[in-house]
Protein backbone atom coordinates (compact mmCIF):
# COMPACT_ATOMS: atom_id res chain seq x y z
CA UNK A 1 0.00 0.00 0.00
CA UNK A 2 1.28 3.44 -0.95
CA UNK A 3 2.32 5.41 2.14
CA UNK A 4 0.25 8.60 2.18
CA UNK A 5 1.77 9.85 5.43
CA UNK A 6 4.01 12.43 3.68
CA UNK A 7 0.86 14.16 2.38
CA UNK A 8 -0.67 14.03 5.85
CA UNK A 9 2.55 15.49 7.23
CA UNK A 10 2.25 18.51 4.91
CA UNK A 11 -1.30 19.09 6.10
CA UNK A 12 -0.27 18.64 9.73
CA UNK A 13 2.47 21.27 9.50
CA UNK A 14 0.06 23.82 8.06
CA UNK A 15 -2.69 23.00 10.54
CA UNK A 16 -0.37 23.09 13.54
CA UNK A 17 0.79 26.57 12.50
CA UNK A 18 -2.86 27.66 12.34
CA UNK A 19 -3.54 26.26 15.79
CA UNK A 20 -0.44 27.91 17.25
CA UNK A 21 -1.66 31.30 15.96
CA UNK A 22 -5.26 30.80 17.11
CA UNK A 23 -6.55 33.22 19.74
CA UNK A 24 -9.05 31.12 21.74
CA UNK A 25 -11.60 33.77 22.70
CA UNK A 26 -11.58 35.36 19.25
CA UNK A 27 -11.94 31.94 17.63
CA UNK A 28 -15.00 31.19 19.73
CA UNK A 29 -16.48 34.62 18.97
CA UNK A 30 -16.14 33.85 15.25
CA UNK A 31 -17.75 30.44 15.68
CA UNK A 32 -20.62 31.99 17.63
CA UNK A 33 -21.22 34.69 15.01
CA UNK A 34 -21.11 32.19 12.16
CA UNK A 35 -23.63 29.88 13.84
CA UNK A 36 -26.08 32.66 14.68
CA UNK A 37 -25.98 34.15 11.18
CA UNK A 38 -26.69 30.74 9.63
CA UNK A 39 -29.96 30.05 11.44
CA UNK A 40 -32.18 33.18 11.79
CA UNK A 41 -34.82 31.80 9.39
CA UNK A 42 -35.15 28.42 11.07
CA UNK A 43 -38.15 27.82 13.32
CA UNK A 44 -35.85 27.96 16.34
CA UNK A 45 -34.10 31.10 15.11
CA UNK A 46 -37.36 32.97 14.57
CA UNK A 47 -38.71 31.89 17.97
CA UNK A 48 -35.60 33.21 19.73
CA UNK A 49 -34.99 36.36 17.71
CA UNK A 50 -31.67 35.32 16.20
CA UNK A 51 -31.78 38.29 13.82
CA UNK A 52 -31.52 40.60 16.84
CA UNK A 53 -28.70 38.77 18.62
CA UNK A 54 -25.48 40.77 18.54
CA UNK A 55 -23.28 39.04 21.13
CA UNK A 56 -23.06 36.14 23.55
CA UNK A 57 -24.91 38.05 26.26
CA UNK A 58 -27.88 38.59 23.92
CA UNK A 59 -27.89 34.90 23.12
CA UNK A 60 -27.84 33.88 26.77
CA UNK A 61 -30.77 36.19 27.54
CA UNK A 62 -32.87 34.89 24.64
CA UNK A 63 -31.97 31.18 24.53
CA UNK A 64 -32.43 29.11 27.71
CA UNK A 65 -30.47 25.98 28.47
CA UNK A 66 -32.15 22.83 27.19
CA UNK A 67 -31.63 19.10 27.49
CA UNK A 68 -32.34 16.56 24.76
CA UNK A 69 -35.85 15.83 25.98
CA UNK A 70 -36.84 19.49 25.68
CA UNK A 71 -35.47 19.78 22.14
CA UNK A 72 -37.26 16.56 21.18
CA UNK A 73 -40.62 17.58 22.63
CA UNK A 74 -40.56 21.23 21.55
CA UNK A 75 -38.89 21.07 18.13
CA UNK A 76 -37.94 17.68 16.71
CA UNK A 77 -40.67 15.18 17.58
CA UNK A 78 -43.47 16.64 15.46
CA UNK A 79 -41.34 16.85 12.30
CA UNK A 80 -39.13 13.77 12.79
CA UNK A 81 -37.50 12.36 10.75
CA UNK A 82 -37.67 15.20 8.22
CA UNK A 83 -36.19 18.15 10.06
CA UNK A 84 -36.14 20.90 7.45
CA UNK A 85 -35.31 24.41 8.69
CA UNK A 86 -36.35 23.43 12.20
CA UNK A 87 -33.27 24.15 14.30
CA UNK A 88 -30.71 24.23 11.44
CA UNK A 89 -31.10 25.42 7.83
CA UNK A 90 -31.84 22.74 5.26
CA UNK A 91 -32.73 19.11 5.91
CA UNK A 92 -30.83 17.00 8.44
CA UNK A 93 -29.50 13.94 6.53
CA UNK A 94 -28.34 11.82 9.49
CA UNK A 95 -29.26 11.10 13.10
CA UNK A 96 -26.72 9.62 15.49
CA UNK A 97 -28.57 7.07 17.61
CA UNK A 98 -27.41 6.85 21.18
CA UNK A 99 -28.77 5.36 24.39
CA UNK A 100 -28.47 7.24 27.66
CA UNK A 101 -25.84 5.50 29.79
CA UNK A 102 -27.99 5.56 32.91
CA UNK A 103 -31.50 5.68 31.46
CA UNK A 104 -31.18 3.57 28.32
CA UNK A 105 -33.55 5.96 26.49
CA UNK A 106 -32.80 6.08 22.76
CA UNK A 107 -31.89 9.52 21.48
CA UNK A 108 -31.70 10.76 17.89
CA UNK A 109 -29.03 13.47 17.66
CA UNK A 110 -29.18 15.56 14.45
CA UNK A 111 -26.06 15.32 12.31
CA UNK A 112 -25.89 17.84 9.46
CA UNK A 113 -23.49 17.92 6.52
CA UNK A 114 -21.65 20.71 8.34
CA UNK A 115 -21.34 18.51 11.44
CA UNK A 116 -19.89 15.69 9.37
CA UNK A 117 -17.29 18.14 8.02
CA UNK A 118 -16.62 19.28 11.59
CA UNK A 119 -16.02 15.71 12.76
CA UNK A 120 -13.67 15.04 9.84
CA UNK A 121 -11.71 18.20 10.61
CA UNK A 122 -11.43 17.17 14.26
CA UNK A 123 -10.16 13.75 13.25
CA UNK A 124 -7.54 15.42 11.06
CA UNK A 125 -6.49 17.50 14.09
CA UNK A 126 -6.03 14.27 16.05
CA UNK A 127 -3.71 12.96 13.35
CA UNK A 128 -1.83 16.27 13.18
CA UNK A 129 -1.11 16.12 16.93
CA UNK A 130 0.01 12.51 16.56
CA UNK A 131 2.47 13.44 13.82
CA UNK A 132 3.79 16.31 15.93
CA UNK A 133 4.57 13.86 18.73
CA UNK A 134 5.62 10.99 16.48
CA UNK A 135 7.81 12.54 13.75
CA UNK A 136 8.75 9.20 12.16
CA UNK A 137 5.13 8.19 11.75
CA UNK A 138 4.06 5.98 8.86
CA UNK A 139 0.44 5.95 9.96
CA UNK A 140 -1.02 5.90 6.45
CA UNK A 141 1.23 3.13 5.19
CA UNK A 142 -1.15 0.54 6.64
CA UNK A 143 -4.63 0.09 8.05
CA UNK A 144 -6.39 2.18 10.66
CA UNK A 145 -8.74 0.08 12.77
CA UNK A 146 -11.93 1.57 14.25
CA UNK A 147 -13.47 -0.89 16.72
CA UNK A 148 -16.96 0.57 16.77
CA UNK A 149 -20.57 -0.43 16.43
CA UNK A 150 -22.29 -1.50 13.26
CA UNK A 151 -21.87 0.83 10.31
CA UNK A 152 -25.30 -0.22 9.02
CA UNK A 153 -27.71 2.71 8.76
CA UNK A 154 -31.51 2.70 8.82
CA UNK A 155 -33.36 4.73 6.19
CA UNK A 156 -35.98 6.77 8.04
CA UNK A 157 -37.16 8.68 4.97
CA UNK A 158 -35.74 9.24 1.47
CA UNK A 159 -32.22 10.58 1.93
CA UNK A 160 -32.42 10.52 5.73
CA UNK A 161 -30.65 7.83 7.77
CA UNK A 162 -29.97 6.95 11.40
CA UNK A 163 -27.43 4.73 13.08
CA UNK A 164 -24.36 4.47 15.22
CA UNK A 165 -22.04 7.47 14.99
CA UNK A 166 -19.31 5.17 13.69
CA UNK A 167 -21.65 4.16 10.87
CA UNK A 168 -22.24 7.78 9.90
CA UNK A 169 -18.49 8.40 10.08
CA UNK A 170 -17.90 5.48 7.70
CA UNK A 171 -20.36 6.97 5.21
CA UNK A 172 -18.77 10.43 5.16
CA UNK A 173 -15.13 9.42 5.60
CA UNK A 174 -12.73 11.06 3.12
CA UNK A 175 -11.78 8.74 0.27
CA UNK A 176 -8.12 8.61 1.27
CA UNK A 177 -9.07 7.47 4.77
CA UNK A 178 -11.56 4.89 3.48
CA UNK A 179 -8.82 3.24 1.41
CA UNK A 180 -6.81 2.70 4.59
CA UNK A 181 -9.59 1.79 7.00
CA UNK A 182 -10.25 -1.49 8.77
CA UNK A 183 -12.46 -3.54 9.09
CA UNK A 184 -13.74 -4.26 5.57
CA UNK A 185 -17.31 -3.12 4.89
CA UNK A 186 -18.99 -6.54 5.27
CA UNK A 187 -17.63 -6.98 8.79
CA UNK A 188 -18.14 -3.33 9.73
CA UNK A 189 -21.86 -3.80 9.02
CA UNK A 190 -22.25 -6.63 11.52
CA UNK A 191 -24.32 -5.85 14.61
CA UNK A 192 -23.75 -9.10 16.53
CA UNK A 193 -20.81 -8.04 18.70
CA UNK A 194 -19.66 -11.52 19.73
CA UNK A 195 -19.63 -12.80 16.15
CA UNK A 196 -18.04 -9.58 14.95
CA UNK A 197 -15.16 -9.92 17.42
CA UNK A 198 -14.71 -13.58 16.54
CA UNK A 199 -14.30 -12.71 12.85
CA UNK A 200 -12.40 -9.43 13.24
CA UNK A 201 -9.69 -10.75 15.54
CA UNK A 202 -8.05 -13.32 13.21
CA UNK A 203 -8.47 -11.08 10.17
CA UNK A 204 -6.83 -8.12 11.94
CA UNK A 205 -3.80 -10.24 12.78
CA UNK A 206 -3.20 -10.63 9.04
CA UNK A 207 -3.52 -6.89 8.40
CA UNK A 208 -0.92 -4.16 8.80
CA UNK A 209 -2.64 -2.31 11.66
CA UNK A 210 -1.11 1.13 12.30
CA UNK A 211 -3.77 2.58 14.61
CA UNK A 212 -6.71 1.29 16.61
CA UNK A 213 -9.51 3.23 18.27
CA UNK A 214 -12.40 2.39 20.55
CA UNK A 215 -13.86 2.48 24.04
CA UNK A 216 -11.29 1.15 26.58
CA UNK A 217 -13.42 -1.67 27.99
CA UNK A 218 -14.27 -3.08 24.56
CA UNK A 219 -10.67 -2.72 23.39
CA UNK A 220 -9.52 -4.85 26.34
CA UNK A 221 -12.10 -7.52 25.53
CA UNK A 222 -10.88 -7.51 21.92
CA UNK A 223 -7.24 -7.78 23.04
CA UNK A 224 -8.15 -10.80 25.17
CA UNK A 225 -9.56 -12.42 22.04
CA UNK A 226 -6.29 -11.72 20.21
CA UNK A 227 -4.38 -13.30 23.08
CA UNK A 228 -6.48 -16.47 22.78
CA UNK A 229 -5.55 -16.71 19.11
CA UNK A 230 -1.85 -15.98 19.66
CA UNK A 231 -0.89 -17.21 23.14
CA UNK A 232 2.77 -17.09 22.18
CA UNK A 233 2.49 -13.28 21.88
CA UNK A 234 2.54 -12.95 25.65
CA UNK A 235 -0.35 -10.47 25.83
CA UNK A 236 1.72 -7.74 24.20
CA UNK A 237 0.39 -5.60 21.35
CA UNK A 238 3.89 -5.17 19.94
CA UNK A 239 3.87 -8.90 19.14
CA UNK A 240 0.36 -8.84 17.69
CA UNK A 241 0.47 -5.59 15.69
CA UNK A 242 4.20 -4.84 15.22
CA UNK A 243 3.57 -1.60 13.31
CA UNK A 244 0.97 -0.19 15.69
CA UNK A 245 1.85 3.41 16.58
CA UNK A 246 -1.42 5.01 17.77
CA UNK A 247 -4.16 3.87 20.15
CA UNK A 248 -7.13 6.26 20.36
CA UNK A 249 -9.53 5.95 23.26
CA UNK A 250 -12.49 7.90 24.58
CA UNK A 251 -15.97 7.67 26.02
CA UNK A 252 -14.99 6.94 29.62
CA UNK A 253 -12.37 8.03 32.15
CA UNK A 254 -9.13 6.26 31.27
CA UNK A 255 -7.63 6.25 34.78
CA UNK A 256 -9.05 2.88 35.95
CA UNK A 257 -7.85 1.24 32.73
CA UNK A 258 -4.38 2.78 32.62
CA UNK A 259 -2.53 -0.09 34.28
CA UNK A 260 -4.20 -2.71 32.05
CA UNK A 261 -3.22 -0.80 28.91
CA UNK A 262 0.26 -0.24 30.29
CA UNK A 263 0.69 -4.02 30.41
CA UNK A 264 -0.62 -4.50 26.88
CA UNK A 265 1.64 -1.72 25.54
CA UNK A 266 4.83 -2.87 27.25
CA UNK A 267 7.66 -2.91 24.72
CA UNK A 268 5.58 -1.04 22.16
CA UNK A 269 6.25 2.30 20.53
CA UNK A 270 2.49 2.97 20.47
CA UNK A 271 1.24 6.21 21.96
CA UNK A 272 -2.21 6.57 23.50
CA UNK A 273 -4.30 9.58 22.61
CA UNK A 274 -7.61 10.48 24.21
CA UNK A 275 -10.53 12.07 22.37
CA UNK A 276 -13.80 13.61 23.52
CA UNK A 277 -16.07 12.77 20.61
CA UNK A 278 -19.69 13.00 21.73
CA UNK A 279 -22.71 12.26 19.55
CA UNK A 280 -23.39 16.00 19.70
CA UNK A 281 -19.98 16.89 18.27
CA UNK A 282 -16.24 16.29 18.45
CA UNK A 283 -15.27 18.51 21.39
CA UNK A 284 -11.62 17.95 22.32
CA UNK A 285 -8.52 15.92 21.55
CA UNK A 286 -5.32 15.22 23.46
CA UNK A 287 -2.41 17.15 21.98
CA UNK A 288 0.05 16.28 24.75
CA UNK A 289 0.74 13.24 26.88
CA UNK A 290 -1.61 10.87 28.64
CA UNK A 291 -3.48 12.57 31.47
CA UNK A 292 -2.44 16.13 30.56
CA UNK A 293 -5.90 17.15 29.37
CA UNK A 294 -7.50 17.48 25.96
CA UNK A 295 -7.30 20.57 23.78
CA UNK A 296 -10.70 22.15 23.17
CA UNK A 297 -11.53 22.31 19.45
CA UNK A 298 -12.29 25.99 18.91
CA UNK A 299 -12.78 26.46 15.16
CA UNK A 300 -14.68 23.40 13.97
CA UNK A 301 -18.28 24.63 14.18
CA UNK A 302 -19.06 24.39 17.90
CA UNK A 303 -19.58 27.16 20.47
CA UNK A 304 -19.16 26.22 24.12
CA UNK A 305 -20.69 27.42 27.35
CA UNK A 306 -19.85 26.20 30.83
CA UNK A 307 -22.17 26.12 33.84
CA UNK A 308 -20.90 25.42 37.38
CA UNK A 309 -22.28 21.98 38.17
CA UNK A 310 -23.87 23.04 41.46
CA UNK A 311 -25.83 25.75 39.60
CA UNK A 312 -27.04 23.64 36.68
CA UNK A 313 -30.54 23.00 37.99
CA UNK A 314 -31.05 26.37 39.66
CA UNK A 315 -33.50 28.93 38.17
CA UNK A 316 -30.76 31.28 36.89
CA UNK A 317 -27.48 29.40 36.47
CA UNK A 318 -24.33 31.32 35.60
CA UNK A 319 -23.42 30.72 31.97
CA UNK A 320 -19.73 31.17 31.30
CA UNK A 321 -18.01 30.94 27.97
CA UNK A 322 -14.33 30.83 27.13
CA UNK A 323 -13.89 34.50 28.01
CA UNK A 324 -14.92 33.96 31.64
CA UNK A 325 -14.10 30.38 32.66
CA UNK A 326 -11.43 29.64 35.26
CA UNK A 327 -9.35 26.51 35.92
CA UNK A 328 -10.20 23.85 38.49
CA UNK A 329 -13.97 24.43 38.57
CA UNK A 330 -16.29 21.55 37.73
CA UNK A 331 -18.49 22.73 34.85
CA UNK A 332 -21.38 21.17 32.94
CA UNK A 333 -20.54 21.61 29.28
CA UNK A 334 -23.14 23.22 27.00
CA UNK A 335 -22.85 23.38 23.21
CA UNK A 336 -24.37 25.21 20.27
CA UNK A 337 -23.48 23.45 17.04
CA UNK A 338 -23.60 23.43 13.27
CA UNK A 339 -26.26 20.73 13.49
CA UNK A 340 -28.82 22.92 15.24
CA UNK A 341 -28.22 22.30 18.92
CA UNK A 342 -28.53 25.56 20.85
CA UNK A 343 -27.44 25.97 24.48
CA UNK A 344 -27.69 22.18 24.67
CA UNK A 345 -26.67 20.45 27.90
CA UNK A 346 -24.49 17.57 26.76
CA UNK A 347 -24.57 15.76 30.11
CA UNK A 348 -20.81 15.68 30.73
CA UNK A 349 -18.82 17.60 33.31
CA UNK A 350 -15.38 19.05 32.61
CA UNK A 351 -12.60 20.90 34.39
CA UNK A 352 -10.06 23.23 32.78
CA UNK A 353 -6.45 22.26 33.43
CA UNK A 354 -4.93 24.89 31.12
CA UNK A 355 -6.00 28.05 29.35
CA UNK A 356 -3.36 28.77 26.70
CA UNK A 357 -4.61 26.88 24.81
CA UNK A 358 -7.70 25.72 26.70
CA UNK A 359 -7.40 22.10 27.83
CA UNK A 360 -10.02 20.12 29.71
CA UNK A 361 -10.42 16.89 31.58
CA UNK A 362 -13.78 15.13 31.43
CA UNK A 363 -14.68 14.62 35.09
CA UNK A 364 -17.93 12.65 34.75
CA UNK A 365 -21.57 12.95 33.89
CA UNK A 366 -24.05 15.45 35.30
CA UNK A 367 -26.01 12.37 36.40
CA UNK A 368 -22.89 10.76 37.90
CA UNK A 369 -23.26 12.18 41.39
CA UNK A 370 -23.59 9.80 44.30
CA UNK A 371 -25.26 11.43 47.27
CA UNK A 372 -27.74 8.94 48.69
CA UNK A 373 -26.65 9.89 52.23
CA UNK A 374 -25.39 13.45 51.72
CA UNK A 375 -21.86 12.36 50.73
CA UNK A 376 -21.87 14.42 47.48
CA UNK A 377 -19.36 12.35 45.51
CA UNK A 378 -18.75 13.34 41.90
CA UNK A 379 -17.72 11.01 39.12
CA UNK A 380 -14.10 12.20 39.05
CA UNK A 381 -13.62 11.46 42.76
CA UNK A 382 -15.05 7.96 42.36
CA UNK A 383 -12.89 7.23 39.29
CA UNK A 384 -9.76 8.39 41.11
CA UNK A 385 -10.60 6.27 44.15
CA UNK A 386 -11.12 3.14 42.04
CA UNK A 387 -7.82 3.77 40.27
CA UNK A 388 -5.97 4.30 43.58
CA UNK A 389 -7.52 1.16 45.09
CA UNK A 390 -6.52 -0.91 42.06
CA UNK A 391 -2.95 0.37 42.38
CA UNK A 392 -2.99 -0.58 46.07
CA UNK A 393 -3.44 -4.26 45.19
CA UNK A 394 -1.47 -4.21 41.94
CA UNK A 395 -4.53 -5.08 39.85
CA UNK A 396 -6.27 -3.62 36.83
CA UNK A 397 -9.98 -2.83 36.88
CA UNK A 398 -11.62 -3.52 33.53
CA UNK A 399 -15.13 -2.40 34.53
CA UNK A 400 -17.09 -1.39 37.58
CA UNK A 401 -20.32 0.18 38.77
CA UNK A 402 -21.33 1.66 42.11
CA UNK A 403 -24.67 2.35 43.74
CA UNK A 404 -26.23 2.87 47.14
CA UNK A 405 -27.26 0.17 49.60
CA UNK A 406 -30.05 1.50 51.77
CA UNK A 407 -30.84 0.28 55.31
CA UNK A 408 -33.31 -2.59 55.44
CA UNK A 409 -33.65 -3.00 59.21
CA UNK A 410 -33.71 -0.75 62.31
CA UNK A 411 -30.24 0.29 63.43
CA UNK A 412 -28.59 -0.34 60.06
CA UNK A 413 -26.75 2.35 58.13
CA UNK A 414 -26.51 2.60 54.39
CA UNK A 415 -23.42 2.63 52.22
CA UNK A 416 -22.04 1.96 48.77
CA UNK A 417 -21.65 -1.27 46.86
CA UNK A 418 -18.89 -1.39 44.24
CA UNK A 419 -19.23 -4.23 41.75
CA UNK A 420 -15.82 -4.55 40.10
CA UNK A 421 -14.30 -6.72 37.41
CA UNK A 422 -10.53 -7.19 37.36
CA UNK A 423 -8.41 -8.07 34.35
CA UNK A 424 -7.12 -11.36 35.76
CA UNK A 425 -9.52 -11.84 38.65
CA UNK A 426 -8.51 -11.58 42.30
CA UNK A 427 -6.75 -14.25 44.31
CA UNK A 428 -8.87 -14.08 47.45
CA UNK A 429 -10.87 -12.22 50.07
CA UNK A 430 -7.78 -10.40 51.38
CA UNK A 431 -7.32 -8.56 48.10
CA UNK A 432 -10.98 -7.59 48.01
CA UNK A 433 -10.76 -6.28 51.58
CA UNK A 434 -7.63 -4.27 50.79
CA UNK A 435 -9.29 -2.81 47.70
CA UNK A 436 -12.32 -1.78 49.79
CA UNK A 437 -10.16 -0.14 52.47
CA UNK A 438 -8.18 1.76 49.84
CA UNK A 439 -11.42 3.01 48.27
CA UNK A 440 -12.66 4.21 51.64
CA UNK A 441 -9.35 5.86 52.53
CA UNK A 442 -9.10 7.73 49.23
CA UNK A 443 -12.68 9.01 49.32
CA UNK A 444 -12.27 10.07 52.94
CA UNK A 445 -9.11 11.99 52.10
CA UNK A 446 -10.56 13.78 49.07
CA UNK A 447 -14.17 14.54 50.02
CA UNK A 448 -15.07 16.26 53.29
CA UNK A 449 -18.76 15.33 53.13
CA UNK A 450 -17.90 11.68 52.64
CA UNK A 451 -15.43 11.84 55.52
CA UNK A 452 -18.03 13.42 57.81
CA UNK A 453 -20.61 10.74 57.03
CA UNK A 454 -18.06 7.96 57.49
CA UNK A 455 -16.80 9.31 60.84
CA UNK A 456 -17.41 6.62 63.43
CA UNK A 457 -19.39 4.56 60.92
CA UNK A 458 -22.61 6.11 62.20
CA UNK A 459 -23.74 8.00 59.11
CA UNK A 460 -22.55 5.62 56.44
CA UNK A 461 -21.03 2.15 56.41
CA UNK A 462 -17.72 1.33 54.78
CA UNK A 463 -17.97 0.54 51.07
CA UNK A 464 -18.60 -3.06 50.14
CA UNK A 465 -16.92 -4.63 47.13
CA UNK A 466 -18.18 -7.53 45.07
CA UNK A 467 -15.50 -8.82 42.68
CA UNK A 468 -16.80 -10.61 39.59
CA UNK A 469 -15.04 -12.80 37.08
CA UNK A 470 -13.71 -11.39 33.80
CA UNK A 471 -16.42 -11.00 31.18
CA UNK A 472 -19.35 -10.55 33.56
CA UNK A 473 -19.98 -6.90 32.73
CA UNK A 474 -19.91 -7.69 29.01
CA UNK A 475 -22.46 -10.43 29.67
CA UNK A 476 -24.67 -8.00 31.61
CA UNK A 477 -24.48 -5.45 28.80
CA UNK A 478 -25.36 -8.19 26.31
CA UNK A 479 -28.41 -9.08 28.41
CA UNK A 480 -29.54 -5.46 28.01
CA UNK A 481 -28.90 -5.45 24.25
CA UNK A 482 -25.96 -3.05 24.68
CA UNK A 483 -22.90 -5.14 23.90
CA UNK A 484 -19.99 -3.49 22.14
CA UNK A 485 -19.65 -0.41 19.98
CA UNK A 486 -20.18 2.88 21.78
CA UNK A 487 -22.24 1.45 24.63
CA UNK A 488 -20.68 2.08 28.03
CA UNK A 489 -21.17 0.47 31.41
CA UNK A 490 -22.87 3.01 33.71
CA UNK A 491 -20.40 3.90 36.43
CA UNK A 492 -22.65 5.52 39.02
CA UNK A 493 -26.13 4.01 39.15
CA UNK A 494 -28.77 6.01 40.98
CA UNK A 495 -31.72 4.21 39.36
CA UNK A 496 -32.69 1.65 42.01
CA UNK A 497 -34.32 -0.72 39.49
CA UNK A 498 -31.23 -0.71 37.24
CA UNK A 499 -28.92 -1.29 40.20
CA UNK A 500 -31.14 -4.11 41.44
CA UNK A 501 -30.96 -5.66 37.96
CA UNK A 502 -27.16 -5.47 38.02
CA UNK A 503 -26.95 -6.94 41.52
CA UNK A 504 -29.21 -9.83 40.56
CA UNK A 505 -27.20 -10.54 37.41
CA UNK A 506 -23.95 -10.44 39.38
CA UNK A 507 -25.47 -12.68 42.06
CA UNK A 508 -25.05 -10.29 44.93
Amino acid sequence: MLDATPLLRLYARRRLRQLAALRPVEAQERQFADLITRAPETRFGRAHGFSRIRNVEDFQRRVPLRRYEQFWDEYWKSAFPTLTNVTWPGTIPYFAVTSGTTTGVTKYIPCSDEMNASNNKATADLLAHHLANFPRSKLLAGRNFMLGGSTALTELAPGIHSGDLSGIAAQVMPWWARLRSFPPPDLALMSDWAEKIARLAPLSLKADIRSISGTPSWLLIFFDKLAELRPEAGRRLCNLYPNLELLVHGGVNFAPYRSAFRDWLEGSRTETREVYAASEGFIAVADRGDGEGMRLLLDTGLFYEFVPVDELDTPNPTRHWLDTVVPDVNYAIVVSTCAGLWAYIVGDTVRFVGMTPPRILVTGRTSYTLSAFGEHLIGEEIEEAVSAAADAIGAAVTDYAVGALFPTAPGEVGGHLFIAEFAHGLSGADQVATFARALDDHLTATNEDYAAHRAGGTGMAAPRVHAVTPGRFAAWMASRGQLGGQHKVPRVITDEALFANLRAFMEW
